[in-house]
């Protein structure tokens, strides 16, 4: 974004205390205060019959006379517009522009002159001039929304609630306190399409990806995230776009390095969001151009761990460690997943016991009981085999005497 100081609003002028007075012409001035000439009659020149009743005041003089297309009602310049409808967003105009076929369209590059104050008027930002791309978020969604809606050459006056300039967090380039009201004094100067990707030197592509990625920096930051993914993915197209021009190795190197990062940080801000699955694809295409990228790597380990895969994440935070052993994150993250993976393996162990009605018990009293009941036909059977042997001994002393 681009910046140089200019005078806005019709007819301006510097104040001693610094802030602009705006001066506006009022559209109902009347013909002897509108500074027109006026061809003086002599009186010998006034006839003394007037008119006919039909000719008084039915011809009109050159200068009053209107076309048809003059003549179609314009809605008065004093209406506020309330652009989304719950009356957080509003513009009115100040001068209209060159006509509704003059305004811009998403995507094209445009420059207003913009002035910042707060509800109360008081001065944030004087008069600059400030260039983005409509609708790539690359300022407050005020403007983005806005903007889209004035005509070449319109000055407006737009009321922002803090929802949609600098929410809850405030700002500290500019100084806007948390949830501040803006008032915005904006002029559409230019309108122009963007490059042609195709044709645009590998060094001012990455440039270009580079600062929508910072523009996702900045809206991470500030917590946010969807318009940072927003952000991060029209980098990603930038720098995945198809070129034309030649590109050296270096050159398709610092590309990759950018695309690398935007992946990185795409996947910090899905995590934020919850959306586990598609923070995996981001990891997983990083590490494709990249498989010993840090962030990476972890990233994809705090993934796997939130969607309950411990011993996958366990497996990844460990190769990241071991590429970085001094990395207290990556080891403090390991620690907590090895004891959950452990308590988890405990958990489902007794659940498996409990399910099976503690199977190891079982079979215990089973081997007692097994052990119980051989040991009584053991001593069964030697009782008998004692008595048949005495028997037998008494039988021979008897034979045996009596012989």
């Amino acid at each position: 974004m681009t910046t140089e100081n200019t005078e806005t609003f019709g007819v301006t002028e510097d104040l001693d205390d610094g802030t602009i007075e705006t001066t506006k012409k009022s559209e109902r001035t009347s013909l002897l205060e509108s500074g027109e000439d006026f061809e003086m009659l002599d009186e010998e020149d006034i006839d003394d019959d007037p008119p006919p009743l039909e000719d008084a005041g039915g011809g009109k003089k050159e200068s009053e006379s209107h076309t048809e297309e003059d003549r179609v009602p314009t809605p008065p310049l004093e209406e506020w517009l309330d652009i989304l409808g719950n009356g957080m967003l509003k513009k009115k105009v100040l001068e209209a522009g060159q006509g509704r076929d003059s305004r811009p369209e998403k995507g094209q590059n445009v420059i207003i002159s913009l002035q910042t104050s707060l509800a109360d008027g008081s001065l944030v930002e004087e008069p600059h001039s400030v260039s983005f791309t409509l609708g790539d978020g690359d300022v407050i969604q005020a403007l983005d929304l806005a903007v889209m809606l004035m005509e070449m050459g319109e000055k407006a006056v737009i009321t922002v609630d803090a929802k949609y300039a600098y929410g809850s967090r405030g700002s500290v380039d500019p100084a806007v306190p948390p949830e501040a009201e803006l008032l915005l004094h904006a002029e559409l100067r230019e309108a122009s399409d963007g490059p042609d990707l195709e044709l645009l030197a590998p060094v001012d592509k990455a440039a270009l990806a580079s600062l929508k990625r910072e523009r996702g920096n900045a809206h991470f930051q500030r917590a946010d995230y969807a318009f940072a993914v927003n952000s991060y993915s029209i980098a990603l197209a930038i720098t995945e776009s198809s070129s034309k021009v030649d590109i050296t190795e270096e050159e398709e190197k610092e590309l990759l390095d950018v695309k690398v990062k935007c992946l990185n940080n795409m996947a910090a801000s899905q995590l934020k969001l919850d959306h586990y699955d598609a923070a995996l694809k981001s990891c997983v295409a990083a590490l494709a151009h990249q498989p010993d990228n840090i962030k990476a790597l972890f990233r994809m380990g705090k993934v796997l761990a939130l969607k309950g895969e411990y011993a996958e994440a366990i497996s990844i935070l460990r190769k990241a460690l071991k590429l970085e052993p001094s990395n207290k994150t990556i080891h403090a993250e390991l620690s907590k997943l090895v004891k959950k993976n452990s308590d988890q393996r405990g958990a489902e162990q007794a659940m498996y016991k409990k399910m099976l009605g503690n199977p190891g018990s079982a079979g215990s009293v089973s081997q007692k009981r097994h052990a119980t009941a051989s040991w009584g036909l053991s001593w069964k059977w030697l009782f008998g085999a004692t008595a048949v042997a005495i028997g037998g001994v008494a039988l021979s002393v008897v034979i045996a005497a009596r012989n």
